[in-house]
């Protein structure tokens, strides 16, 4: 059951449902998205149909949801969301690029990465400073170095930033720089990272791991809910299946499902779905015409000499391809593209 809260209720409003719901034995997660706020309860739902909460000032609706993953669910929110990262939104009617490198690796390549991004549409600077890698022995980010860098490019461009966290204990630190949050594929269920994600006061965008069920992604994106903040994007990245031709498989099908599912917007990483330069375009495109609020695509000015995934990061001839896509593809299926 959730308590969704009028848009002029006060911090006195939530905080007296909080405390009845508490009172009566239950308890009570407070999540606070751009417009409105609501109130997960947890306990005896017959118990809190007595309490009379929507006669409670403040409180426009109870609603009774019948999924678990209840804060992220069409069913507390039939109308689809738009989350805001330093300005720029995501969400419908618009198609939302972001792009840079995948790793920080010097300032140089991080801001050529950028502007080459920038100048094909790119409103937000994708970067990885902290980079958890299969193998022990490759490069594994520059940390906050790579992070300083990051913050020098988006002064030098307007860019706001997209980073990755690995560690709840890093959260702290790298929400002082970014300006989103990104849990990786590998991370989706990491249950202390995405409690310290919640109560970062960040927007995040959730990877699917892969091997996850739609399911199980929306209620690792519960989590993050639960702890206060709902200004969630879900990323689809691609699923581990037989399949060798492609780094991973990308389940084109998880968008309108997820979406008919979630009020939260949700993206595409082609880049990391195909792991192959010639296959970003294509399956940028899919991404577009499936309905995605966004793409995630990985550029580097030098990507032979790239010390993470060279091989899928776009170049100049690319990029121009990609600016026009990003920019004819997504009126015809009224959106229109992000801009600075």
């Amino acid at each position: 059951m959730v308590v969704v809260m009028a848009a002029e209720a006060s911090e006195a409003d939530v905080q007296a449902v909080v405390t009845l719901v508490e009172t009566a034995g239950g308890e009570a997660f407070v999540s606070r998205g751009v417009n409105r706020t609501i109130v997960g309860l947890v306990g005896d739902v017959e118990q809190f149909g007595a309490l009379n909460l929507r006669g409670m000032a403040g409180v426009r609706d109870v609603v009774r949801i019948s999924v678990p993953y209840k804060l992220v669910s069409r069913e507390n929110h039939p109308d689809r969301s738009v989350v805001r990262v330093g300005g720029v939104p995501i969400g419908p009617e618009t198609m939302t690029l972001i792009a840079g490198p995948c790793a920080v690796e010097t300032p140089e390549q991080t801001l050529e990465a950028a502007q080459m991004a920038q100048a094909a549409g790119a409103t937000l600077l994708r970067g990885g400073a902290f980079k958890p890698r299969t193998s022990p022995y490759a490069f594994q980010g520059l940390g906050e170095k790579g992070l300083r860098i990051l913050a020098d490019v988006r002064s030098e461009t307007g860019m706001p930033i997209v980073t990755e966290v690995v560690d709840a204990h890093d959260v702290e630190l790298v929400s002082s720089y970014a300006d989103m949050l990104q849990v990786g594929t590998r991370n989706m269920q990491n249950f202390a990272l995405l409690q310290a994600v919640g109560g970062a006061g960040k927007p995040v965008m959730l990877k699917r791991g892969f091997n996850a069920t739609i399911e199980e992604w929306l209620m690792a994106a519960e989590y993050i809910a639960q702890r206060g903040n709902l200004d969630i994007v879900l990323c689809e990245r691609g699923i581990r299946t037989f399949e060798k031709a492609t780094r991973n498989t990308l389940d084109i099908s998880a968008v309108p499902v997820a979406q008919g599912l979630s009020h939260l917007p949700v993206i595409i990483d082609p880049s990391h779905s195909g792991g192959h330069r010639e296959l970003v375009l294509p399956l940028t495109r899919a991404a577009i015409a499936v309905g995605a609020d966004g793409v995630i695509i990985d550029v580097h000015p030098h990507p032979e000499q790239a010390l993470c995934d060279g091989p899928q990061a776009l170049v100049n001839g690319d990029l121009r391809e990609l600016a026009k896509t990003v920019r004819e593809l997504p009126p015809l299926v009224n959106r229109t593209l992000t801009r600075a």
